[in-house]
């Protein structure tokens, strides 16, 4: 995967709250671009596009339930 190009413009999930859930954070400027919202300074890991959008469509679809 290229290095990203961009400055990071970081989007928090809009189920996300304030206390302090799960929810990560992608980055709009770099697509493919993750962290976790409670860690803004922690690592950030970093899938292509498409395989990013499988995982989210497979966690709206509940495949991950009870892992």
């Amino acid at each position: 995967m290229r290095p990203d190009t961009e400055p990071a413009r970081w989007r928090k999930s809009s189920h996300s709250n304030n206390d302090g859930g799960d929810c990560i954070e992608v980055d709009d400027a770099n697509p493919g671009r993750v962290r976790d919202s409670k860690d803004p300074h922690g690592p950030v890991l970093a899938f292509s596009p498409v395989a990013l959008n499988a995982f989210v469509r497979a966690v709206a679809a509940g495949e991950f339930d009870g892992v």
